[in-house]
Formats: structure tokens, C-alpha cells, sequence
């Protein structure tokens, strides 16, 4: 009982736990906006991918198709140190 209480949200929605590994340069650009924004960084990604995945037209999905790949920008890696 008491495990379920903490996967609610306020509203009473159910949440999923997402482990993201960002390199270090998207981190740090996602830490200031979700700043300028006055969120959290969770609340700002929360809110960057509930943006991202809604139907309609976008740059990255022509015709709004959200089957169609977004370019790829980088390799998406962390160097090691």
C-alpha cells in the first residue's frame, strides 16, 4: 500500500520511473533552460517530451507523421573520461 502511494502523482496518475543518460553539454543546456523556466529540470523535461510527443506537424516529423525519424545531431555519446 504504502509503495503504490508513491508512484501517484497529485493528480492521482501513475508515474514511470525513466532512467535518461544525457551527455554532459545536453545536461547542462536543459538544467538552464528548465532555470529560466523556473522548473525543475524533471518538470521541464516533463514537459519538452509531452511537447515533443503530440500528434501535428513539426519540423522533425514532416506531415506530422510520427513515424518519420528525427535527424540525428551528434552522436549522442559522452566521452569517457
Amino acid at each position: 500500500m504504502l509503495a503504490s502511494y508513491w508512484v501517484q502523482c497529485q493528480n492521482g496518475t501513475m508515474t514511470k520511473h525513466v532512467n535518461l543518460r544525457l551527455p554532459d553539454d545536453v545536461h547542462e543546456m536543459a538544467v538552464a533552460a528548465a532555470a529560466a523556466d523556473d522548473r525543475s529540470l524533471n518538470s521541464w523535461l516533463i514537459s519538452v517530451v509531452r511537447h515533443a510527443a503530440e500528434p501535428g506537424e513539426t519540423p522533425n516529423r514532416p506531415g506530422g507523421d510520427s513515424a518519420a525519424l528525427a535527424p540525428l545531431r551528434g552522436s549522442g555519446h559522452s566521452p569517457r573520461p
